[in-house]
């Protein structure tokens, strides 16, 4: 175990205590491999799972596990018009577990996430039946406003990019405050505590994942 992987499990298990303050469930893992294998355990055969726009759940290989009939997907990329993608949200909201990850979590366990359309911050909130979120250490800061800061400089001017959109941090790769039509932070949630014991499971992996 390299010395960078001993400090990130020493300060996941940290955070794991404050998640439990918080009603939030937190679970380390050396690897993604044997991450998505508890997260495959704890979802039970035919339980309907949706998912938000993650590049951590894509890298870490939960979505290519999920595939085939053990699970009922629910999948808004399929949608081919603005009302059938109401219709697929509608029933994402009932989903049995929603797959995600956070933009940056606090030592404290606090988890700030910043939205587009807001749809994966309306399931964050409330709906969706269980929260499964996949962090990697990059994710990790330490105040809100940090966590904040690293959203708008760091994550948002790379999704930016992979989504071809015409904002200024995707031109200069930091943010500019804009209020572009392309503009994908138009939603700021700061999750303190959850109101439901439980819902919301964060998965530590010791890898680098997402943005």
């Amino acid at each position: 175990m390299t010395p960078k992987v001993k400090a990130f499990r020493n300060a996941a298990e940290g955070i794991i205590k404050n998640l439990e303050k918080r009603n939030m469930e937190g679970y380390y893992f050396d690897d993604s491999a044997s991450c998505v294998e508890a997260i495959l355990n704890m979802m039970e055969e035919g339980s309907v799972v949706s998912w938000g726009g993650s590049e951590s759940v894509k890298e870490c290989g939960l979505m290519d596990a999920i595939q085939g009939d053990k699970y009922t997907l629910i999948d808004r990329m399929t949608a081919k018009s603005p009302e059938e993608a109401r219709e697929i949200f509608a029933k994402t909201v009932m989903a049995d577990y929603y797959l995600m990850s956070t933009n940056a979590i606090t030592m404290d366990g606090e988890l700030i996430n910043i939205d587009g359309n807001g749809n994966r911050l309306a399931c964050l909130i409330h709906g969706p039946k269980h929260i499964i979120m996949v962090v990697g250490m990059n994710k990790l800061v330490s105040t809100v406003q940090e966590g904040y800061d690293r959203v708008r400089d760091i994550a948002t001017p790379a999704n930016t990019v992979r989504l071809n959109k015409n904002t200024p941090c995707a031109h200069i790769g930091r943010c500019g405050d804009c209020l572009s039509p392309d503009c994908i932070c138009n939603q700021v949630v700061v999750t303190r505590r959850s109101g439901h014991p439980g819902r919301i499971k964060v998965f530590f992996v010791a890898e680098e994942l997402g943005y």
